[in-house]
């Protein structure tokens, strides 16, 4: 394990911006991108083990057998989360290592490994918050039917359950889903995303029983856990904008909208599906027959806080100019049904790794706008990270100077956001470990610390220094140079 870098601050004299005591500082990772261990402890196939085995479908045709090897060295890496100062540690729960054909009783070994870890975070003084479902649905129930069909929804209300019984004394805040948007719409839409279907019916099908397998979850944790335990979902909200001003761009952005964001908070916090949605899919899905009696009470239950996910700003328009791009995201079919007229564009100024404009306003409009919209709900970014070209210097340090730029702007426009009235209770930031990138592979590096994949080292990059300053002195600190 490396140390942390040394890095000395920019001068300045005024004191750097505080947070409120008890703001959570932390890091997220999820279970197939980070475990490794894929046939191990009675673990069963999950659609990413299937999808990534698929020739074409992860760039190198990597797989997540191995990943960070997390499962054998999550000690040295709770030991890392302790010298970043972290106080709280996000991570999923791997449905197919519980439950591997995603039914009956719990696999022990598999339980196992999630009491070892949370137990050695206890140790450490940092707070365990587990996710339910970060999208790797066990292969059994994806050939069941898969998120479009009802019985998913309810198999995960029982996966919920054992799950808050086996840990519902060491996990204080859970999670139920993982921005279900990318489940159901790069999933069962575009197929860039296990289990790689591309039918925009079955897509927003997934949607509603995502939605359901919320409500079964959070129903399932009320009744296992302590009255104390708080509850949570994570919304990869896009914070959208039209290009120009015109009646018609306005409208593109308004069914990005619909599809994108009201489709899981219109059922989730404001009683049922919004009307325009409605409309704009009604060739694709009856909604009264997708819709059943008792769905809208069982998927409005009430949660503790609202996760927000946020990266990048969208920039739509209804017209093509030569550098705007159809709503297809990655590969030939649309991950936007009701909405696949509308065109997206490369907004100006810096980009990540990923081609991610760099914008934190974005974030500071989401928080801002979300607490408008929710009087009374606190939110929490529950992921929140850049990808960059990270390469070891011949001595072996990991300089990210973009990755810090990026984080002190994303983080103060948190704390921008909180002057301004958003109940913002914790930042994680995404991610913990370089790690598998979904269907990118291990191409782009997310992490605070650089993994070699070949030997498993971790080295923690200068941003993870600066990230630790902060999170040490509950207050942002100014950007720094090496």
């Amino acid at each position: 394990m490396g140390a942390l870098p040394h890095i000395t601050p920019v001068d300045r004299t005024d004191l750097p911006p505080a947070f409120p005591p008890g703001f959570r500082w932390g890091a997220a990772t999820a279970a197939y991108q980070v475990e490794g261990a894929v046939r191990e402890g009675g673990r069963g196939p999950s659609i990413w083990d299937t999808f990534s085995r698929t020739p074409g479908k992860v760039t190198g045709g990597d797989t997540g057998d191995v990943a960070t090897d997390h499962y054998h060295r999550f000690r040295e890496d709770v030991a890392l989360m302790r010298e970043l100062g972290l106080t709280s540690y996000r991570f999923s729960i791997s449905w197919p290592r519980v439950q591997p054909t995603g039914r009956g009783p719990a696999l022990e070994q598999g339980l196992d490994f999630y009491r070892r870890l949370t137990d050695e975070l206890l140790a450490a003084g940092i707070e365990p918050v587990a996710t339910l479902y970060h999208w790797d649905l066990p292969q059994e129930l994806e050939d069941l039917g898969g998120w479009p069909a009802r019985s998913t929804a309810e198999r995960f209300g029982e996966y919920a359950q054992l799950v808050a019984q086996a840990l519902g004394d060491r996990v204080a805040l859970w999670g139920t889903l993982n921005e279900p948007w990318c489940s159901a719409f790069l999933g069962y839409g575009s197929g860039v995303h296990a289990p790689g279907r591309t039918d925009p019916a079955a897509a927003l099908r997934a949607a509603h029983h995502l939605n359901l397998a919320h409500g079964r979850g959070v129903a399932a944790l009320r009744a296992s856990l302590p009255s104390t335990a708080l509850v949570t979902i994570s919304l990869n909200l896009h914070q959208i904008r039209p290009l120009t001003d015109s009646e018609a761009d306005r409208e593109a952005a308004r069914r990005i909208d619909a599809v994108g964001n009201r489709i899981f908070t219109g059922p989730l916090l404001h009683g049922g599906y919004p009307d325009d949605l409605r409309a704009d899919t009604a060739h694709l899905v009856d909604w009264e027959r997708l819709v059943r009696p008792g769905d809208a009470a069982a998927i409005g239950a009430p949660i503790d806080l609202l996760g927000l996910n946020y990266y990048t700003p969208a920039l739509v328009s209804a017209s093509a100019p030569a550098a705007a791009r159809p709503a297809h995201g990655l590969g030939d079919h649309s991950p936007w049904p009701g909405a696949e007229r509308v065109f997206f564009h490369q907004p100006p100024g810096r980009a990540t790794a990923m081609g991610w404009a760099i914008d934190p306003s974005g974030l500071y409009d989401l928080l801002t706008e979300t607490a408008r919209a929710n009087p009374g709900l606190p939110l929490l970014i529950t992921e929140n990270g850049a990808a960059f070209e990270d390469v070891p210097t011949p001595s072996g340090e990991v300089h990210d100077p973009e990755r810090i730029a990026y984080l002190h702007g994303h983080l103060a426009a948190v704390h921008r956001a909180m002057a301004d009235g958003a109940d913002v209770r914790g930042y994680f930031l995404w991610s913990l470990l370089d790690n598998f990138e979904w269907s990118y592979g291990y191409g782009k590096r997310f992490g605070a610390v650089y993994v070699d994949y070949a030997t498993q080292c971790r080295i923690p990059k200068a941003s993870a220094a600066w990230y630790a300053g902060t999170a040490r002195s509950n207050a942002l600190q100014p950007p720094v140079s090496n």
